[in-house]
C-alpha cells in the first residue's frame, strides 16, 4: 500500500491513501486532492498505480511545474519510498511499504569507499579565504565541551536523542546509524547525512542516510570542504550552497541543487579529527540556521567521542582475537616438535625451546630411520614470528619425508633446498643434521650454514666438527650443493646443537652472549646431561637479565653413555 505524507501547512499529519487507479491533483473540486492556491492549476497532476504495482508520477501541462525530489518533472516517472512531491507550495513525503524494507537498506548503509554510491571528489577550489563563509564555529577540545547558544528546546531535543541513541554503542555499526538517525530527528529539514571518517591516509565515506532520492543515484560529497573543516576544526554553515563560492566547483552541490549545507568535524578526546559530518538540504525554503549549526557542532563533539571510544573496542576485541590465534597456534606448533625422547639404548637426550614470541621458526626434531639410525635436526628459520612458524611447518614435513626417502642424508638436504628455493618466499633457512648410529656411535653430519655442533670429549675436550662441510643457507640457489663429514661418539662423548637465539641473547648494555660463553658454560659443568642443559641456559638468563628475549632459542644435547649408571631425561620449554 502506498500513501502520501504532507510536509507541512493545513495538511500537516494527514495520510492521503493511493488506493485509487489514479489519484489527481488540483485546484478544482472534482480532484482528488484539492489544493486551494491560485498558482496551483485545475487539473495540476496525478499519480497513477501501474499493472506491476509501481506508481508513476505524470505532471499534467501544469503552468507552474510539479517537482519530484526538487527537480521539474518532464515525462512520466515512477516514484519511489520517500520521494518528495513539490506542487507549488504543496510538499508530500512518497511512502510505498513494499519497497520500504529494501530502500532502507539501501538508504542507510556501510559504505567501504565509493563501492557502495558514495564518491569523494576534489573540488580544486579556493582556499578559505576567498570563500563567502557565512558562519564558522570552532570546535577544538575544552573541558567544558561546545557551547550551544541556540534555544533550551533545541539543546535538550538534541543532548536527549544523542544520549539515547549512542548510550551503548561500542561498535562502529551501531555508533554511526544511531548518529544519522538522531540527525534526521533533530533536523527535520535534512535531505541526506553523511559520516567520513580517516583511515590512514584516505578519506572514506562509512555510513549515508537520505530522506529523498533514487536509492540507485550516485552520491557525490567534497573531499575539499571535508578536509578544510578537520584541519581547521571549525563547524561550517553555508545557507545558500548554490550561491556560495566556497562551493561552485563542487559537482555534489550542483548535480543535486542542494541549496544549505553544515559540515562539522569530529573531534576525540586528544583534539584529533577523526573525521566530518555533513548534512545539507535540496530545498531554499527549508535552509538550516545558525542555531543549526551550534547544535551539529555539539553533536559532532560527542560523536567524535563515541567514534573514538568504539575504535578503541574494537582494536581491543581484535587484539584479543589475534592473541587466542596465536596461543592456538603455538599449542598447533608446539604439536610438531617431538614429544618425547627416544628410547635408545645407551644414548641420552635433552631438549629446550622457547619462541621470542608466542610462535617461532626454531625447529628441531628426532627422527627414526628404517636401517636403524636416529636423525637428530635442528634447524632456524630467518625471522620469527608467523611467517616463520608457517615455513617451519613446511620445514618439518619435508624433513621428515626426505630423511626416509634417501640414505644419504646430504642428497636429502639437497632435495631439501630445492624445494624451500621453488617456494620462492623471501626467507632462508639454516639446518644442521646429525645421523646416529646408536649401534657403535659413528655419526654423519650435513650442515646448511648452521651453528657449528660443539663436540665434548669424555675428556673434556671440546672441537667443532664440520666447519669445511658447511654450505649455503637451504632456500637461497636451488642448485646448492650439500655434503657430509663424520665423527665417532665415543662413550661418555656429549653433542651440543643450538640455534643463534642462544649466542646471540644480548642483555641491556647491547652485548651478545656469544660463543666463548656457550663453551665456558659447557667446559665448567661435568654433571648429567640434564644438569648440564640446564646450567647452559640458566647462564644465558643469567647474563641477559631484564633484557628482552629477541630471538628464538633451542638447544639439543645427545650423550652417548658410558659405564655410569643412565638418570632419566628431560625436557625444557
Amino acid at each position: 500500500m502506498a500513501f502520501l505524507t504532507p510536509t507541512g501547512g493545513s495538511q500537516f499529519g494527514r495520510r492521503i491513501e493511493l488506493n485509487r487507479a489514479e489519484t489527481v491533483f488540483g485546484r478544482h473540486p472534482a480532484c482528488d486532492v484539492v489544493l486551494e492556491a491560485g498558482p496551483v492549476s485545475r487539473h495540476h497532476a496525478r499519480i497513477v498505480q501501474q499493472s506491476d504495482g509501481h506508481y508513476v508520477l505524470e505532471d499534467l501541462q501544469s503552468r507552474n511545474g510539479t517537482l519530484l525530489n526538487g527537480q521539474r518533472v518532464v515525462n512520466p516517472t515512477t516514484l519511489h519510498d520517500g520521494d518528495l512531491i513539490t506542487i507549488c507550495d504543496f510538499e508530500y513525503l512518497f511512502h510505498d511499504e513494499q519497497q520500504q524494507g529494501d530502500a532502507r537498506r539501501f538508504q542507510e548503509h556501510l559504505s567501504e569507499g565509493s563501492s557502495l554510491g558514495v564518491v569523494l571528489i576534489d573540488d580544486g577550489g579556493q582556499r578559505d579565504a576567498s570563500r563567502s563563509v557565512q558562519r564558522k564555529l570552532d570546535v577544538r577540545k575544552s573541558s567544558a565541551g561546545t557551547q550551544l547558544t541556540s534555544s533550551a528546546e533545541m539543546r535538550l531535543h538534541a543532548v536527549l536523542s544523542i544520549a539515547r541513541n549512542l548510550a551503548g554503542a561500542i561498535k562502529l555499526d551501531e555508533v554511526l546509524p544511531k548518529l544519522l538517525n538522531t540527525l534526521f530527528e533533530i533536523f527535520l529539514q535534512a535531505d541526506r547525512a553523511f559520516i567520513v571518517l580517516q583511515e590512514g591516509e584516505q578519506l572514506v565515506p562509512k555510513w549515508n542516510k537520505t530522506r529523498t532520492g533514487d536509492p540507485q543515484q550516485e552520491l557525490r560529497i567534497s573531499r575539499t570542504v571535508i578536509r578544510e573543516v578537520m584541519e581547521s576544526k571549525e563547524a561550517i554553515i553555508s545557507l545558500d550552497a548554490s550561491a556560495d563560492s566556497r562551493f561552485q566547483s563542487a559537482m555534489s552541490i550542483a548535480d543535486f541543487s542542494i541549496r544549505s549545507i553544515i559540515v562539522a568535524p569530529l573531534i576525540d578526546s586528544a583534539g584529533n579529527a577523526l573525521g566530518a559530518l555533513q548534512i545539507d538540504t535540496l530545498d531554499a525554503r527549508r535552509q538550516f540556521s545558525h542555531d543549526d549549526l551550534e547544535v551539529l557542532a555539539g553533536i559532532a563533539t560527542q560523536a567524535g567521542i563515541a567514534i573514538e571510544k568504539a575504535r578503541l573496542h574494537e582494536q581491543l576485541i581484535h587484539q584479543q582475537q589475534v592473541e587466542q590465534d596465536l596461543r592456538l597456534a603455538r599449542s598447533v606448533q608446539e604439536a610438531f616438535l617431538p614429544q618425547d625422547y627416544p628410547q635408545v639404548p645407551g644414548w641420552q637426550f635433552y631438549s629446550y625451546y622457547h619462541p621470542a614470541e608466542q610462535i617461532g621458526g626454531d625447529y628441531y626434531d628426532f627422527i627414526p630411520l628404517a636401517d636403524g639410525t636416529l636423525a637428530v635436526v635442528v634447524a632456524d628459520v630467518a625471522g620469527h614470528g608467523v611467517a616463520a612458524a608457517m615455513l617451519m611447518a613446511k620445514l618439518s614435513a619435508e624433513v621428515r619425508y626426505l630423511l626416509a626417502s634417501s640414505s644419504d642424508p646430504a642428497a636429502a638436504v639437497n632435495q631439501l633446498n630445492k624445494r624451500l628455493a621453488r617456494l620462492s618466499v623471501e626467507k632462508f633457512v639454516t639446518l644442521l643434521c646429525v645421523i646416529i648410529d646408536p649401534r657403535n656411535g659413528q655419526c654423519t653430519l650435513v650442515n646448511a650454514a648452521h651453528m657449528l655442533p660443539l663436540w665434548v670429549r669424555a675428556d673434556g675436550e671440546l672441537l667443532e666438527p664440520g666447519h669445511e662441510e658447511s654450505g649455503l643457507p637451504l632456500g637461497v640457489f636451488d642448485d646448492a650443493e650439500y655434503s657430509s663429514s663424520s665423527l665417532q661418539l665415543a662413550p661418555g662423548d656429549r653433542l651440543v646443537l643450538y640455534t643463534d637465539g642462544i649466542n646471540e641473547a644480548m642483555n641491556l648494555e647491547g652485548k651478545m652472549f656469544g660463543i666463548p660463553r656457550l663453551k665456558k658454560a659447557i667446559a665448567q659443568h661435568r654433571g648429567t646431561l640434564v644438569e648440564l642443559g640446564r646450567h647452559i641456559m640458566d647462564s644465558v638468563h643469567k647474563f641477559c637479565g631484564r633484557a628482552r628475549q629477541n630471538d628464538d632459542m633451542c638447544l639439543v644435547l645427545i650423550q652417548r653413555d658410558g659405564d655410569a649408571d643412565r638418570r632419566a631425561p628431560s625436557t625444557d620449554t
